[in-house]
């Protein structure tokens, strides 16, 4: 599944989640024809970044671009069930032969926000960043994964990948465009996050999220070394979220349940991540609000009496599956401030 981004055009997302039947009986499964707020195209898993958090593992060796013609057929299906937005991710797309093509036409289609989820390498090129623009891109959705070229590179496996990135973010800034930052938590960066935090602000971008690692994949295969603790992030993190609501710009934290982010409960980005349908190698996500509640997350044995457990996911469910539940205290009583 994506690393989820949240884009201008905000939905609060619904359905709690019971730790014994994931769902209780009264909410209903989606309908194949339910209204979409956004789609997301897989349009390759090829990527110029070898990361060794991937969440789509194998798949750059298993599967070749997506067909232009089924992406017309994609967007045409997210247009029929109401969708406004598309991103347009992978593997990296701005790789894809058919990359601005797609852009194009989603704008022709009628699609409103166009979101390109990348890497953030090719728009160091700045021709390429006003080739994007003009084809109707305008959401930027761009990663970076520590705040020293050593640590990004170190995770990406890519040299010169970060000063890459760096630029595209100068770039597309200087072009006035919408910036939006994601950044997986892991054992290598986590102590980095406010450094990174400061860094993202001051080359001027409009959004950052810290997504907690999604142990599938690539990620999988190199958890023992890979995957912190949340717990031991988490005065991080914070002091990372301090930095961009000290600055005026959005942040916002993924896969984080509430009852690590005291104080900052306002700052869980699951409850205004837009419906979205997901198109992937050979298969269609109808609905990743429901894949996340129903499969993707897990509720655990203290849980139910938490005062945020109708709001909450909870975590990836491979998370506890390495570390156990204990570090999930369930919050016996609002806030005043989430009263």
């Amino acid at each position: 599944m994506p690393v989820e981004h949240l884009t201008k055009n905000e939905e609060p997302t619904a359905a709690p989640k019971t730790p014994a039947s994931r769902l209780p009986p009264s909410v209903e499964g989606p309908d194949i024809h339910m209204h979409t707020s956004r789609i997301d195209i897989k349009i390759g898993f090829a990527c110029n970044n070898k990361c060794d958090f991937c969440v789509q593992g194998d798949k750059r060796y298993r599967y070749g671009p997506r067909p232009f013609d089924q992406m017309r057929a994609d967007l045409e299906d997210g247009r029929r069930r109401g969708a406004r937005g598309i991103v347009i991710t992978g593997g990296e797309p701005t790789i894809h032969s058919n990359v601005l093509d797609v852009v194009s036409l989603a704008r022709e289609m009628g699609y409103e926000t166009v979101q390109i989820q990348s890497n953030g390498r090719m728009f160091s090129h700045l021709p390429f960043c006003e080739k994007a623009i003009a084809a109707g891109a305008n959401e930027f959705a761009l990663s970076l994964h520590g705040s020293t070229a050593e640590t990004h590179e170190k995770l990406v496996r890519a040299s010169g990948a970060f000063r890459q990135v760096v630029n595209g973010i100068r770039n597309l800034a200087r072009l006035g465009q919408f910036v939006i930052m994601n950044t997986v938590i892991t054992s290598v960066n986590y102590r980095e996050l406010p450094d990174l935090a400061r860094l993202m602000v001051g080359l001027g971008v409009r959004q950052y999220q810290f997504a907690f690692v999604h142990i599938l994949g690539t990620a999988a295969k190199n958890a023992t070394w890979l995957v912190p603790r949340k717990t031991d992030v988490m005065p991080f993190v914070k002091e990372g979220l301090d930095v961009g609501l000290q600055a005026g710009v959005r942040c916002m934290t993924e896969a984080i349940p509430y009852c690590l982010m005291t104080g900052y409960e306002p700052y869980v980005a699951e409850l205004i991540i837009p419906r979205t349908t997901v198109f992937d190698a050979d298969m269609m996500l109808n609905d990743y609000t429901e894949y996340r509640l129903t499969e993707g997350k897990a509720k655990g044995p203290n849980c139910r009496s938490c005062v945020y457990f109708d709001r909450c996911e909870g975590p990836w469910v491979e998370y506890p599956e390495l570390f156990g539940w204990e570090e999930f205290q369930p919050v016996l009583e609002l806030p005043e401030t989430d009263r």
